[in-house]
């Protein structure tokens, strides 16, 4: 089942949103699409993430981890080899691709394998000039104005 969505009435009042119908549009057009490998995506802090993606079967130099502008993509490939004969095949060992949209400023920090796992942990790091900033106003003065940085609680 696919749904479209209007997006007109945000674009009359909205500026620099253009981006969002196309994550819109990719979240479900991914939705419908495989869901191999199995992931979770968990909020460890107020700007600190992590995804882990159940990867049995596959090693450390099986999978890329790639971060690119706004993007991670994780990409894993088993090598070929001479298969013996299953009776039965329950690990899934099949190429893959998983894309996840970042937002702006959060960076991947570190990936590592465990038990079965990867995790890849992420932390959004706002550079200081983009924090907001207390503007002090001048009393009757013609000096120009003092910009102090304001302190997260």
């Amino acid at each position: 089942m696919r749904t479209t969505f209007d997006f007109a009435p945000l674009w009359r009042s909205t500026i620099g949103f253009d981006h969002l119908a196309g994550l819109v549009d990719s979240a479900l057009r991914q939705a419908s699409e495989d869901n191999y490998p199995p992931y979770n995506i968990e909020r460890s802090g107020e700007d600190h993430y992590r995804i882990s993606l159940a990867v049995a079967g596959f090693g450390a130099d099986d999978i890329s981890v790639t971060a690119e502008q706004n993007a991670l993509t994780i990409e894993g490939r088993k090598p070929e080899k001479a298969a013996g004969e299953y009776l039965y095949q329950g690990i899934a060992a099949r190429p893959f691709r998983r894309v996840f949209n970042l937002a702006d400023y959060v960076q991947v920090k570190q990936a590592s394998f465990r038990d079965g796992l990867l995790i890849i942990d992420l932390v959004r790091e706002v550079p200081e000039a983009m924090k907001p900033r207390r503007i002090n106003i001048a009393a009757g003065n013609s000096s120009s104005p003092q910009i102090e940085q304001k302190q997260a609680a």
